[in-house]
């Protein structure tokens, strides 16, 4: 299907990009890498009036090290993500679930920031960097504003951004080496989005799992974390996953489409955390 009408602006800087959607308002969107919001124009569930083309904008891109942390410009792409070796050294599983969004061109193409800002639940990207707690940082006419991951995602393709917001950057905690994980995933078809996925995050000490996370992804209208299971886990034995993985769906409200009922996707979550957790925790 062809997309309404637009007009295209593209810019060479953050301030350039904030005072176009300041002009625009709610009727301009943000153009990253386009695998997120195209598809959405060319059903015509998204009719944006004009689209601000950030692809030129140098500072928005790359991944640098700020101590406890790393910063991963938002028009960064999944395959830089995926290769880049301070991600991989720090926080390897970001890379790992990065490898597998979509298909090669979709990982070319498609930003981090993008996949964020789009808010979509089904995203493998949204649940995981809910369960490692990252943080976003957009850049309006108001100044710079720090979200936390937990307060970033809203509603369904609803996040805290503003309407004169730019989202500029990532921030995701480094990893230590007693931290090990696992994502799973389960689709209809290969490089589809996940009906439901389970991202596990667990720290080991003495034989113990120190604590856990988890993020699910296509549970409830936003990506959640699984608490009653991460609760369950804390300073528990391996031994503790399959009763604790039962628990997964506690307090999340599935969704019910084509693909599959709110009760299918529980037994997934709970299926695919239990998997997912046994896998990182060896």
């Amino acid at each position: 299907m062809i997309p309404a009408a637009f007009d295209y602006v593209r810019v060479d800087s953050v301030e350039e990009a904030i005072g176009a959607l300041a002009e625009h308002g709610d009727e301009a969107k943000i153009l990253a890498g386009g695998h997120s919001l195209l598809p959405l124009m060319k059903l015509r569930f998204a009719m944006p009036e004009v689209l601000v083309d950030v692809g030129r904008v140098a500072a928005l891109k790359g991944v640098s090290d700020a101590g406890d942390e790393l910063v991963i410009g938002a028009m960064t792409t999944h395959h830089q993500v995926t290769r880049d070796p301070l991600v991989r050294d720090h926080c390897g599983v970001l890379a790992d679930v990065a490898a597998v969004v979509g298909d090669a061109q979709v990982r070319h193409r498609g930003t981090i920031g993008g996949a964020t800002a789009h808010g979509d639940a089904a995203g493998d990207l949204p649940a995981t960097l809910l369960a490692l707690e990252a943080t976003m940082v957009a850049h309006g006419r108001s100044g710079l504003r720090e979200i936390a991951a937990a307060d970033f995602f809203v509603g369904h393709l609803t996040t805290a951004l503003g309407d004169d917001e730019v989202l500029t950057e990532i921030r995701v905690p480094k990893l230590d080496a007693d931290w090990a994980w696992h994502y799973e995933k389960f689709s209809r078809v290969a490089q589809a989005w996940a009906i439901v996925g389970s991202l596990a995050l667990v720290r080991r000490s003495n034989g113990t799992i120190e604590q856990a996370r988890v993020g699910l992804t296509h549970m409830d209208a936003v990506p959640v974390r699984a608490s009653a299971t991460e609760a369950a886990l804390a300073g528990a034995s391996a031994e503790a996953i399959t009763a604790a993985a039962e628990q997964a769906a506690e307090a999340t409200s599935p969704p019910e489409d084509l693909s599959a009922t709110p009760e299918f996707r529980a037994h997934l979550a709970r299926v695919l955390t239990r998997r997912a957790l046994e896998a990182a925790a060896g």
